[in-house]
């Protein structure tokens, strides 16, 4: 209950009640209040009624074919309600009678971009409450969609239990605007030692598993919970040898992840890793772990591994090679070795590994990437993976839909999917920090930034 409670606070001050219609219904009685009758939220409470489907059409200056990574000139997407009805050259494309037309004929369309790896939720230290910590994650949220991405994958709520769950569901139901989120809730992690009655497991921060069985239960519980990815954690930490060889901490044994992942594939659900290196990276590719996260020691016969086994690879490559990363090899090592040269190394030899399916994901976490700048991602793959800016972006559209199971829904600009739409007003493949100037975002065919002048009009 304290989430919901927290969430009506957050509605309250921040949105307006309008914007809360996906999973509305009438009144069962007759209404004898003030102004038209309303509609009733799932979660409780009354908003206004949802308007009558619409549609719309956009005109677009160049338009990004994410599946074939090439741009489009002079098209036309038609819109009816949340879905993309058409899309084709202005020659081609009828726009019928009465239709509000929007115009970006001097700007870029791309599909709504989408982050693979988020946390909603900042870091929770031991101040603070839940109610604190859903507001912050509310904001970010927001952020977020503002910055063009459309849809994210959540990947562990930080110590915030499963306030991801419930921040997926109102957006979901409409209560207020977010991306299309997929979530992972508390993580998994190791726990080496039996129980220490004295200090019990926080049931807000990671499930702790101990055994095979803990593990399969830990799984069970929190797709009970509403979790759409598991997350899974094969290494810790990571530190240096006098040599300076990277040596990377091993967690669960080798039966434990297979147990884990197994237990999420039963389930119908995919496993998110969070590896480092060393022996913990290699078991998570060998026991089919769907997207193996950062990676700083990956080496070629690992990445052509996950190649062949279809595996995503998502390196948030920013979020590894910010200053802060210095900061702490600095002081652990007393100067003499950092880890972000070995880092992006391993990413720049991933980018060139041919079949392996590279993600975008940024890692944004409130802390020391701030929300609402994920599209630096796309720069860093450019400038450092090497990939191309077509490439790059292909990995935040296309390839990441792909990843969730969501590519017959979002992730490319075609007839059926959703209407997630962003533009700029340059050109992104002649310079992919275009990105981060988002102007125009739509989600659902319901525009949810306009920072591009233009005209809205009806056809004739």
């Amino acid at each position: 209950m304290r989430w919901h409670h927290a969430l009506a606070t957050v509605l309250g001050i921040c949105l307006p009640a309008a914007a809360l219609w996906a999973q509305s219904r009438p009144l069962k009685t007759p209404w004898r209040g003030a102004g038209p009758p309303p509609c009733v939220g799932d979660g409780g409470g009354i908003y206004a009624c949802p308007p009558a489907p619409h549609s719309l059409a956009v005109r677009a200056g160049r338009l990004f074919d994410s599946k074939t990574g090439t741009m489009k000139t002079r098209q036309v997407i038609l819109i009816s309600g949340d879905r993309i009805t058409e899309v084709g050259p202005e020659a081609q494309v009828k726009i019928p009678p009465a239709t509000p037309i929007i115009d970006l004929t001097h700007s870029t369309v791309l599909p709504g971009l989408i982050d693979a790896h988020t946390h909603m939720f900042n870091r929770r230290p031991k101040s603070g409450t839940t109610e604190d910590y859903m507001l912050i994650a509310v904001e970010n949220a927001q952020a977020d969609l503002r910055a063009g991405f459309t849809a994210a994958r959540d990947m562990s709520t930080h110590g915030n239990g499963y306030g991801d769950v419930a921040i997926r569901n109102a957006i979901n139901e409409g209560r207020f605007d977010g991306p299309r989120y997929q979530v992972s809730g508390r993580g998994i992690v190791w726990g080496a030692h039996p129980p220490n009655p004295a200090a019990p497991d926080d049931p807000l921060s990671s499930s702790v598993v101990r055994s095979v069985a803990d593990a399969r239960a830990a799984v069970r519980d929190q797709i009970h919970h509403g979790v759409d990815w598991i997350k899974l954690f094969p290494t810790g930490g990571y530190s240096f040898a006098n040599s300076g060889v990277a040596e990377y901490e091993l967690t669960y044994p080798m039966p434990v992840l297979e147990a884990l992942i197994d237990e999420t594939h039963r389930l119908g659900h995919k496993a998110a890793c969070h590896v480092y290196g060393g022996e913990g990276e290699k078991n998570a590719i060998l026991a089919g772990c769907d997207s193996i996260e950062h990676a700083f020691g990956l080496d070629q016969q690992e990445a052509n591994l996950m190649a062949a086994r279809k595996l995503f690879y998502d390196p948030t490559i920013v979020r590894y090679t910010e200053p802060a990363m210095d900061d702490a090899d600095a002081k652990n090592t007393g100067g003499r070795f950092r880890i972000i040269p070995i880092f992006e190394t391993a990413v720049r030899m991933a980018a060139a590994t041919k079949g392996l399916r590279m993600m975008a994901g940024s890692g944004v976490d409130g802390a020391t990437f701030a929300h609402g700048t994920q599209a630096l991602e796309f720069e860093a793959m450019v400038k450092i993976a090497g990939l191309t800016p077509a490439q790059a972006i292909e990995a935040g559209t296309i390839t990441n839909a792909e990843a969730l199971g969501w590519q017959d829904r979002i992730g490319s600009i075609d007839p059926g999917k959703y209407a997630d739409l962003v533009a700029v007003s340059g050109d992104p493949l002649a310079g992919i920090t275009q990105l981060e100037h988002i102007r125009f975002v739509m989600k659902g065919g319901k525009i949810i930034r306009n920072d591009i002048s233009t005209t809205e009009r009806k056809s004739p």
